[in-house]
């Protein structure tokens, strides 16, 4: 598969922000005004899982900077960075300040679900391990991150790739259902020879 891409400076494509401004750690609200999104809840294969995330309140006048569909999560702290593109929001969303928040320039040509794969790809992460920095713990800071450099090709090759990290995506799903299928099997029998053996002693 043959690729045309350009080179270009990831602020130039991205709107880049913070996540929410928690002060201390996130407390539950059953009738708070927002889900809190945490590391907890996000899978850089599955995305963010919604029926997971804490409702919280959100203090100050402030108007938050809410998720959205097509936003772009990158996780910037701790020993692994990825990314995941969002779904809608099922309610109002805010994420913590454990990621930073991206949201794609109208005006570019870039697809959010093909930004999000190429930050989870080797070439991308070389870049990331690279410019991390921290003692106890590694962090990318936000100049830093805005300073890199991705690849962007044609909107119909983006598609492309998409498509087929989908594929890949529901291959390695069905492959993991099937494997979990057979240690149950296995397992049954396991049971079945046991009982077999205590039922002739």
């Amino acid at each position: 598969m043959m690729f045309d891409a350009v080179p270009m400076v990831l602020g130039e494509l991205v709107s880049l922000k913070g996540g929410y401004p928690f002060r201390g750690s996130i407390e539950e609200s059953g009738d708070g005004n927002a889900l809190a999104v945490q590391m907890k809840d996000v899978d850089p294969d599955a995305g963010v899982n919604w029926p997971d995330v804490i409702r919280t309140q959100l203090a100050g006048r402030k108007q938050p900077d809410w998720l959205r569909a097509g936003d772009v999560l990158f996780v910037s702290k701790g020993a692994r960075f990825y990314a995941v593109c969002l779904d809608e929001p099922p309610s109002p969303s805010v994420c913590s300040p454990h990621f930073y928040h991206l949201q794609v320039k109208p005006q570019a040509a870039l697809l959010p679900a093909f930004l999000a794969w190429q930050f989870n790809q080797p070439p991308f992460q070389r870049q990331l391990q690279q410019a991390a920095e921290g003692s106890s713990q590694l962090s990318i800071r936000r100049p830093v991150l805005e300073s890199m450099l991705v690849s962007v090709p044609p909107l119909e090759q983006q598609r492309r790739v998409i498509a087929l990290a989908d594929l890949a995506r529901r291959e390695r799903n069905t492959l993991q259902q099937l494997i979990q299928n057979r240690e149950k099997q296995l397992q049954g029998l396991a049971e079945d020879i046991a009982r077999l053996a205590g039922s002739a002693s």
